[in-house]
């Protein structure tokens, strides 16, 4: 068989399409009613929202810093020690 030279044309990604800026149009408008509507049950719960904010904030944040982790350094405690201080402008 002879390699084809025909490359396939991929079908358009659903966010970049015209059904996807619709869904995204009603859903902004479905959420502005939503808030609009149920403005004074939102306002009681941003206390409970904002204290489970403080543990998913910890769970998916902490893969930035590599977690708890600890670094396995090659210098001993002595050589840390004076790195730390001369980076921060310490010379004593």
């Amino acid at each position: 068989m002879p390699p084809d030279d025909h490359r396939q044309q991929r079908p358009p990604h659903f966010w970049r399409s015209r059904y996807a800026i619709g869904l995204v149009v009603v859903g902004g408008i479905a959420a502005y009613f939503l808030l609009a509507e149920h403005r004074a049950h939102i306002a009681g719960a941003w206390p409970y929202l904002l204290l489970l904010a403080c543990p998913l904030m910890h769970l998916f944040m902490h893969g930035g810093h590599g977690g708890h982790r600890h670094h396995q350094d090659k210098q001993s405690p002595d050589d840390a020690g004076k790195s730390d201080r001369t980076q921060t402008g310490d010379r004593s």
